[in-house]
C-alpha cells in the first residue's frame, strides 16, 4: 500500500525519512538520466518567474532557507502549493512567520544575485482538500514589486498547452536524485502531458492521493526517469510558453507507472476568477 507523498520539505532528510513511500512491487525506482530527477542544471535568467520560498529561522541557512518553489503571475503576487503553507511545515501560520520571503532572480540560492523579498499577504485556497490533494494552490502578495520581465501568463481552460503529449519542463530546487540530494541551484526536467487516465489509475484514492481531472494535471514520462520531487513543492510546469501546473504531489520521484501530479492552473484561473 502507498502513503500520500507530498512535494514539499519541511525539514531536509527528517520529513523526507517520514514519509517515504513504499513502492508497489511493479514500481522500481526509474533511473535519472542526471539531475528536479532526471532533468539539467538552467539559470534562472531563462525562467525569471521561477521563485524560491524561504526562512532561515524554520529551515537554516544551508540553502537559504529555501523549503518550496512558486512562480510570479503577476509582479506582486505568486502562486505556489497549498501545503507548503501549512502549519504542518511552517511550524506556524504564514502569517506568524516574519522571515517568510521570496527569493527571485537567483540561480544558485547563496549566491546575493537578485531580490529577497516579504511576503506581505498569504491567501490559501478555501477549498483545499487535504485528502484528496485537490485545489493546492495558495496565492502570496509580495511586499515590493518584482521586474516586469518576471512574469509568467497563466494558460487558462482550453488552451493547447494541456493537450496529451505537449512538451513542457518542470522547474525547482529540490531534490535530484530522489534518495534526498538537493541541489544548490535551479534544475529543470522536460516532461510530457500525460492522459487523465494514467494518473486516474496510479492514484484511484486511499492511502495513495486521489487524483481529480477537474483540479489536477497528470505529467511526466510513461517509464519514469524525470519527475518533480521534494521541496519543488509550489513551483512551475511551463508548456507553449504559459504555466500549466504547479507541483502539488505523487508517489516517489521518477517512479515507473507514478506520473507527478500538479494543481491545474486552469482551475486556479477559474477559481480566482
Amino acid at each position: 500500500m502507498r502513503r500520500r507523498l507530498v512535494r514539499a520539505l519541511a525539514r531536509p532528510l527528517v520529513l523526507a525519512a517520514a514519509t517515504t513511500v513504499i513502492p508497489m512491487a511493479a514500481s522500481a525506482p526509474a533511473a535519472a538520466d542526471s539531475i528536479v530527477v532526471g532533468g539539467f542544471p538552467v539559470d534562472v535568467g531563462e525562467s525569471p518567474w521561477t521563485v524560491a520560498l524561504s526562512s532561515r529561522d524554520r529551515f537554516g541557512g544551508t540553502r537559504a532557507g529555501q523549503f518550496c518553489g512558486g512562480v510570479a503571475v503577476g509582479r506582486t503576487t505568486v502562486l505556489t502549493a497549498a501545503h507548503c503553507m501549512d502549519e504542518e511545515i511552517l511550524g506556524a501560520s504564514p502569517d506568524r512567520v516574519p522571515d517568510l520571503r521570496v527569493i527571485a532572480g537567483r540561480t544558485d540560492l547563496l549566491s546575493d544575485r537578485g531580490q529577497e523579498i516579504a511576503v506581505r499577504d498569504t491567501w490559501v485556497n478555501p477549498d483545499y482538500d487535504r485528502v484528496t490533494n485537490s485545489g493546492d494552490f495558495a496565492v502570496l502578495t509580495l511586499a515590493e514589486p518584482l521586474p516586469s520581465d518576471s512574469v509568467i501568463a497563466m494558460a487558462g481552460a482550453g488552451d493547447s498547452a494541456y493537450r496529451v503529449g505537449t512538451r513542457a519542463t518542470v522547474y525547482g530546487w529540490g531534490d535530484t536524485t530522489g534518495a534526498g540530494t538537493y541541489a544548490g541551484s535551479l534544475h529543470a526536467a522536460r516532461v510530457r502531458v500525460q492522459p487523465d487516465t494514467l494518473c486516474e489509475s496510479a492514484y484511484p484514492g486511499g492511502p495513495g492521493g486521489a487524483y481529480r481531472a477537474e483540479t489536477m494535471l497528470c505529467a511526466g514520462e510513461i517509464a519514469g526517469g524525470r519527475d518533480a520531487c521534494q521541496g519543488d513543492s509550489g513551483g512551475p510546469l511551463v508548456a507553449q510558453g504559459r504555466l500549466i501546473g504547479l507541483v502539488s504531489w505523487g508517489a516517489g520521484c521518477g517512479w515507473t507507472g507514478s506520473p507527478g501530479v500538479y494543481t491545474r492552473v486552469s482551475d486556479i484561473v477559474r477559481t480566482l476568477g
